[in-house]
């Protein structure tokens, strides 16, 4: 059903056997869907570099990323442009389109919802710790039997108490960690990981600019900014400790990989996290104001 939904809304095709990873969320710096882009750049990179017996033996994967951005939010519109210019480049490649694919799905809605959010098999809910109250559409994911990638943050703690720690996929410092870290930046002591560099390279060398000046332009600046380390976690410099958390996430993905090849253990996980989930239903919540 999917695949059909893709195929019919923005003319995708994908492979039926690889691993939907998808992240619908509000378009927000603090929801990292910068990261996750960046993370899927990391992967179509390494994927270049593997000879085509290593690409057979890779998991592939389809990553859609949905969402509305407010409509003056300029560096949300910045990041939606850089995921399409990213979706053309990696989707069109002979190469590894057969084991990756990447898209925007645009104008979001509860009907699509109903296509996506059931046939996700992870879903990314990465904010950085500390900065999302709570949180739902993981809630939404997990009771369809999806697993999660996420940092602990908003209603992903209660999540993982309740459905168990091996159904989730956790990476990232933790919320008391945060002013550490931006204490050791401040000495500039907030190194850049080298796949992560190679990411922000391939970008200012104009790889997902398609000849386009202003794109160019607004995706180096984004990144320039971040790099600016001294700064980390202020809106000087990467606000949102992207560069702090990304090789954990690089890390947190190869465990979903790895997972993923064994199918029966990941039924197993994700059967255990959907009838793990009664505590987020209505009924308990709407019993309680009663």
């Amino acid at each position: 059903k999917l695949a059909a939904y893709l195929k019919e809304t923005i003319d995708l095709d994908i492979e039926e056997d690889a691993l939907i990873d998808i992240q619908i969320k509000r378009i927000h710096e603090y929801k990292r869907q910068l990261m996750n882009i960046l993370y899927v750049i990391h992967r179509y990179q390494d994927l270049k570099r593997k000879s085509p017996a290593e690409r057979h033996k890779t998991q592939k994967r389809v990553v859609l990323i949905a969402g509305k951005a407010a409509s003056a939010y300029v560096n949300a519109k910045i990041i939606i442009k850089l995921i399409g210019n990213v979706s053309k480049v990696i989707n069109n490649d002979p190469d590894t389109s057969k084991y990756l694919k990447v898209a925007f799905v645009p104008n979001y809605r509860v009907s699509a919802a109903q296509v996506l959010i059931p046939a996700s098999d992870i879903s990314e809910h990465i904010s950085t710790a500390g900065t999302e109250a709570s949180g739902t559409s993981n809630m939404k994911f997990v009771m369809n039997g999806g697993l999660i990638v996420g940092t602990m943050d908003g209603a992903n703690v209660e999540i993982r108490e309740e459905c168990g720690e091996d159904t989730m996929f956790i990476f990232g410092c933790l919320e008391h960690e945060v002013a550490s870290v931006m204490e050791r930046a401040k000495q500039g002591n907030y190194p850049i990981d080298d796949r992560l560099q190679a990411v922000f390279q391939a970008i200012r060398n104009g790889e997902f600019s398609r000849g386009e000046p202003q794109a160019h332009e607004e995706f180096c600046s984004l990144i320039d900014k971040m790099c600016n380390v001294r700064a980390a976690g202020t809106w000087d410099g990467d606000r949102y400790l992207v560069i702090n958390d990304f090789p954990s996430f690089i890390d947190a993905q190869k465990r979903v990989d790895a997972t993923y090849a064994d199918k029966a253990g990941w039924c197993r996980r994700s059967i255990q996290a959907a009838a793990s989930m009664a505590k987020f239903s209505t009924d308990r919540t709407i019993s309680e104001y009663a």
